[in-house]
């Protein structure tokens, strides 16, 4: 009877542990990246979970731009770069011919540190990502641009100059339709490299607060140098440092009891 009663005791406790278990979207294992003898990142195990925000930290030259770029495989656009080790999206193995790159980042937007609208309209830009996807119907892609300018509250702002060009807009308005350009493909992931550095205080605000709320529908892995950005926008943080993951946990956990004295020191401003 006493094992019995341990035996469900046990059941019981794991499974409170994985209440709150989150699927897989990016599985990283022993990722390594040279360019050329320079090694970049070395042998990273990270997970990235379906509808979370993961803020990636550490100080400059860390890898943590390189990693995000890995994402989507944009490093492997660089000169003398080498890869090593496995990165899987939904499951499946991306890097070298296991997955075409064209599907992964059909389902993977990217945000970059300026914004980047094209020189096109407001309205051409948020329709160019469906439209290379081969929706043709005016009245279908009507409906995306506003979804997608909705979802990134800048709606109510442009939608009288939809036609005109987006480089009218503010850097914050232009940022906001970089992130509606990338949700007008219904992306599974969207990855955001610096997103708020080049912007003002208030900008800044509304793109947190963009991503508070589009967290909900998509998965989010943001690089940031912010570190009140970090606590306040995201689920978990993982910190880098020369090239390696030194710790990765709840960002709750991660800000008040780091694990490593170097997450400690960086957090708290002594070097970085």
């Amino acid at each position: 009877m006493t094992l019995i009663k341990d035996r469900k005791e046990k059941i019981g406790l794991h499974v409170m542990k994985n209440e709150n278990w989150k699927k897989p979207v990016y599985e990283t294992n022993g990722l390594n990246v040279w360019y050329g003898t320079s090694h970049a990142l070395k042998n990273i195990d990270l997970t990235i979970n379906e509808k979370e925000v993961t803020a990636i930290i550490g100080p400059s030259g860390c890898g943590k731009s390189t990693y995000l770029k890995t994402l989507n495989r944009m490093v492997e656009t660089a000169r003398d770069v080498h890869i090593s080790g496995n990165v899987t999206f939904m499951g499946n193995a991306i890097l070298g011919k296991a997955m075409p790159v064209e599907l992964l980042r059909s389902k993977v937007g990217m945000v970059f540190q300026k914004p980047n609208p094209f020189p096109k309209s407001i309205y051409e830009n948020v329709a160019f990502g469906p439209r290379i996807h081969g929706i043709r119907n005016k009245v279908m892609l009507d409906v995306i641009v506003e979804d997608s300018l909705r979802k990134a509250a800048l709606w109510d702002e442009v939608k009288d100059r939809l036609h005109k060009s987006a480089y009218g807009l503010s850097g914050g308005q232009q940022q906001r339709l970089c992130i509606a350009r990338c949700l007008a493909i219904d992306p599974e992931v969207i990855l955001m490299d610096e997103p708020t550095s080049a912007l003002d205080p208030v900008s800044t605000h509304k793109v947190e607060e963009l991503i508070a709320t589009i967290k909900n529908d998509v998965t989010i892995a943001i690089v940031t140098h912010n570190m009140q950005q970090a606590s306040r926008i995201s689920d978990r943080t993982a910190f880098f440092l020369n090239g390696e993951i030194v710790e990765c946990d709840r960002t709750s956990t991660l800000f008040s009891t780091p694990e490593d004295s170097r997450t400690n020191d960086y957090i708290n401003g002594r070097f970085g």
